[in-house]
């Protein structure tokens, strides 16, 4: 099976190319920018590609605020692109999309299901819904997975977690908010649903993440405990945090379609945060 993985340079994309086989085709920004359409149709024609993995994408939640434009180019219109150049070339579209396409419902307390209606309330999230319509609508040979704030493995930015523990060792106050609820998900996790999608031709949208949920204040704790790290962590209101972008209050996702499909359910969170921060036979 000829794969092509783009965005191979991010978190997610380094993250896949440790779980898929050796010959995948790993191409980064400079081989493949996915705002340059007629270039990377041409470099995909080339690859002649069975399955195009794409882990590309527009991911600051708060600079996607300053930068609205961009945020779409990259999320949105670059997927209405690159859906109809795969179609075109006929072969099996995976995208990933984010949590964060939900929020408006600042009510809402259980847990979100593929046919709940999505609603954003920043930038982001919307740019990425944008790019989910143009994927269903163009590539009918798809595989549109939504999961949590992914954090784990190597990558060209800091993640949650290691910004928390750098914070820590240099004796910073930590701080983190106590009124969203979500389910942070570990990369390599995600990316090792990947082989088994690609031996199923049960195309759609999936909710894929660790199982259970948390704030980002219970996240914190765990990730300082299972360093052993004793220092507190001071709770916050989103207000009184300050971010730009709004976040969703809550926007856990409902995987029973995942694992009603066939799908292998995702350990609990704290298991795959565990592994994260203690590498070991469990990772």
């Amino acid at each position: 099976m000829r794969i092509v993985v783009l965005g191979a340079k991010g978190r997610l994309g380094r993250a896949l190319c440790q779980v898929l086989p050796a010959d995948a085709i790993a191409l980064g920004r400079d081989a493949a920018d996915l705002t340059k359409p007629a270039e990377l149709r041409q470099t995909l024609t080339a690859h002649a590609p069975q399955v195009v993995i794409n882990a590309a994408g527009y991911t600051d939640v708060d600079r996607a605020e300053l930068e609205p434009k961009i945020a779409f180019a990259v999320n949105g219109m670059a997927m209405r692109d690159l859906a109809t150049i795969c179609r075109d070339l006929d072969c099996t579209l995976v995208h990933f999309s984010t949590d964060y396409v939900f929020g408006v419902d600042a009510s809402r307390d259980t847990p979100y299901n593929e046919t709940d209606k999505p609603g954003p309330i920043n930038r982001y999230g919307r740019t990425k819904l944008d790019g989910e319509m143009f994927v269903r609508n163009l590539c009918k040979k798809h595989f549109l997975l939504r999961s949590g704030p992914l954090y784990g493995s190597d990558g060209p930015r800091s993640d949650y977690v290691s910004t928390l523990l750098a914070d820590a060792a240099m004796s910073k106050p930590i701080r983190a908010v106590t009124d969203q609820t979500c389910t942070p998900t570990f990369v390599l996790d995600l990316a090792n649903v990947v082989p088994s999608l690609l031996r199923s031709d049960s195309f759609g949208l999936y909710h894929v993440t660790n199982a259970g949920a948390c704030t980002w204040h219970e996240f914190a704790q765990a990730v300082l405990a299972i360093r052993g790290i004793d220092v507190p962590v001071t709770a916050m209101t989103t207000q009184e945090f300050g971010a730009k972008a709004m976040r969703p209050r809550y926007s856990v996702l409902d995987c029973g379609k995942w694992t009603s499909t066939g799908f292998a359910p995702l350990r609990p969170w704290r298991d795959a945060l565990t592994a994260a921060l203690i590498p070991g036979p469990a990772s």
